[in-house]
């Protein structure tokens, strides 16, 4: 179903695992208000085996495009698909763990030699195997005494964008091809934040002057976080041995000379979901995220121009659950987004809030309010906005201008979940909307329910139907 000619969109800022289990609800939104949707994906994810990925041949992180990509493959209910199914597999499908046995599948795969080809058109297979053959050669052509291609855990979806954009020298034409293969209705858009062929790292800068390089550092470390100091402090030096700085330098590989060793690090091995969210907190709170530069430099970058294009057409604004410093806030400091969302003309700008707190929102002694997911989001905002550094004029937005980014909160109440001041946010000219959640055996915490949230959007954006009252009392508090 095509959208009708000149229908006002919404924009979504999301991660990519976290929010993939909301596609759902915002698919339905999305056919409800018969408008086009627009997904805006960071590309600063440097963990699991996207950190391969980018040390072999650079490029931005692609991994949370490819899992929405693969997540908007259409189910029919009425029809039996078994090729989109089993693309959904392929694609989603990871190597064993085990280095020498996954380089064995990976063979088994590329050869056609593999149970994962079952069920795809032999038109689709041989356009998928030919990606995969230049991603082959070029990993083949880059193999070094020092320096081979560790295939432990690798996505095949990820190779496949990889050898798309190598091959295409374009990211945009990568995600195209891909979404073509998996049939993403042409409705909905998955947009990378930055739209380049160049990797590009965060740093989040904490509350103790100390700063921490590289998203996965930052969000889910696979060892203890390695604190960084300013060079114009008194404070100790960085842990950064010269011996671990000359074993980095005798690799050959795709970072450049004077790329950061912390971002040299394959980060194979990591876990998003800790034993507890707060198991291992920040020595501090996180104050303001920025991207840097090879060589650890501030950098001020552009936002993709389509994501630009979307939010000049959009009716809603969606800040979606998950990381809200390596998900959400990346996109929002982008030279161009903050000055398109501060305008009035998109009428509701939701933040739904995350169902508990994690290491970037902690620490567990201090948890955030949601006043503090949305200041966060505000000051993204007013960063991107700025000259230098920092929020609009390098200092903190004051709360009264937090209505420029944040119009509506949507959240659930219950154990664990952030604490929401209703007076405090309406004061400040932002309406909230508690969404009852269930509970899901074994986790420790309350997810969303699917029609509830569905249902609160639609409220939010200003849909009425008959009923729609009634089924509101069932599901929300206004």
């Amino acid at each position: 179903m095509s959208s009708p000619p000149g229908a006002q969109g919404i924009v979504v800022f999301s991660g990519g695992s976290a929010a993939n289990n909301l596609v759902d609800v915002f698919k339905t939104v999305r056919e409800n208000k018969k408008c086009p949707l627009s997904y805006v994906i960071p590309i600063s994810d440097n963990g699991g085996s996207s950190s391969e990925l980018i040390r072999v041949f650079g490029g931005p992180g692609i991994g949370d495009v490819r899992s929405r990509l693969v997540r908007l493959i259409p189910d029919d209910p009425d029809h039996d698909d078994s090729e989109k199914a089993a693309i959904k597999v392929f694609f989603n499908h990871r190597l064993p763990k085990d280095r020498l046995a996954a380089k064995q599948e990976w063979l088994q795969i590329i050869e056609a030699d593999h149970a994962l080809w079952a069920n795809i058109s032999t038109a689709k297979k041989e356009l998928i195997r030919s990606i995969l053959n230049v991603v082959n050669y070029e990993i083949l052509q880059r193999l070094r005494p020092s320096s081979a291609f560790d295939f432990s855990s690798a996505s095949i979806g990820n190779l496949f964008l990889t050898g798309a954009r190598l091959f295409t020298n374009s990211l945009e034409s990568a995600i195209y091809l891909l979404s073509s293969i998996c049939s993403v209705p042409s409705h909905t858009s998955v947009l990378p934040a930055i739209s380049s062929n160049f990797t590009h790292h965060i740093r989040a800068g904490l509350a103790d002057s100390t700063f921490i390089t590289g998203q996965n550092a930052i969000s889910h470390p696979s060892h203890p976080s390695h604190l960084e100091y300013p060079s114009t402090t008194s404070s100790p030096p960085t842990s950064t041995s010269t011996s671990e700085t000359e074993y980095h330098d005798t690799i050959e590989d795709a970072n450049p000379p004077g790329s950061l060793p912390t971002l040299r690090k394959p980060y194979l091995t990591f876990s998003k979901t800790p034993p507890t969210p707060t198991s291992d907190d920040l020595p501090a709170r996180i104050t303001r995220i920025w991207y840097i530069n090879p060589y650890g430099q501030e950098i001020r970058l552009a936002a993709n121009p389509r994501v630009l294009s979307a939010l000049s057409s959009a009716q809603a604004v969606v800040y979606s659950i998950g990381s809200l410093y390596t998900s959400i806030v990346p996109s929002l400091i982008l030279r161009g987004v903050g000055a398109a969302l501060a305008s009035p003309r998109i009428r509701c700008k939701i933040l739904v809030l995350n169902s508990t707190v994690d290491r970037e929102t902690g620490p567990s002694s201090r948890p955030f309010r949601a006043i503090d997911f949305v200041g966060a989001v505000a000051n993204a905002a007013a960063q991107s906005q700025s000259v230098g550094g920092g929020a609009e004029g390098g200092k903190e937005l004051g709360r009264e201008e937090y209505g420029r980014y944040v119009t509506h909160v949507i959240h659930l109440a219950g154990e664990g979940t952030p604490e929401v001041d209703r007076g405090e946010l309406q004061g400040l000219g932002i309406e909230c909307l508690r969404v009852y959640g269930r509970r899901v055996e074994g986790e420790g915490w309350v997810r969303y329910d699917e029609k509830a949230l569905v249902q609160a959007l639609e409220v939010t954006m200003g849909r009425r139907e008959r009923g729609m009252e009634r089924l509101r009392r069932n599901t929300l508090e206004g």
